[in-house]
């Protein structure tokens, strides 16, 4: 009896990495929202946010988990910023550090200017736990559009996010 729970165990586990990583999020469509956040660690994430400000689909951009080091000038640099636009329409979050931490960025920023939509952007592979710290932090009247960067990943990467997003879903747990 214990060889075949564990055989189930093992097959749902399979089945469920299977699905994660065959079903990864994709690019959301032309859809307008009060802001964009921008969680950082990936290639493409702070350029699909800048797509986003400069089509028009939202006003305002927060780049969660920005290195205290940076500066923004530094960053307007590498990215080819207007001044203007980075002082009217992004925000550089520097108080995360992981994706939790990136939620309650969000969570906060998003309350102090009473915003009731946001685009989030970050990788394909780490978009459903994003969206799960999210869920966990934004009030319910909050809609969330999903943005997913295209990537990639490794085998590995997978397996490690997928392992992250089963252990976050266990009440109490925390993975970064």
């Amino acid at each position: 009896m214990l060889r075949r729970i564990l055989s189930l165990i093992l097959i749902a586990w399979a089945a469920g990495f299977i699905l994660f990583a065959i079903s990864l999020p994709q690019p959301a469509a032309a859809q307008r929202t009060d802001a964009v956040v921008v969680l950082t660690g990936g290639a493409g994430r702070i350029e699909r946010g800048l797509e986003v400000l400069h089509n028009g689909w939202a006003r305002q951009m927060l780049v969660s988990g920005v290195d205290p080091q940076v500066k923004p000038g530094e960053f307007a640099a590498q990215f080819k910023i207007a001044p203007a636009a980075m002082k009217c329409c992004i925000t550089l979050g520097y108080r995360a550090f992981d994706t939790t931490s990136n939620a309650k960025e969000t969570a906060a920023w998003m309350k102090t200017r009473g915003y009731r939509s946001v685009r989030v952007v970050t990788s394909d592979w780490h978009l459903r736990r994003a969206r799960a710290e999210l869920a966990k932090v934004l009030p319910a009247k909050i809609t969330v559009v999903d943005d997913a960067v295209h990537t990639q990943p490794s085998l590995r990467i997978l397996m490690v996010e997928y392992h992250k997003l089963l252990f976050r879903s266990v009440p109490g747990l925390k993975a970064s």
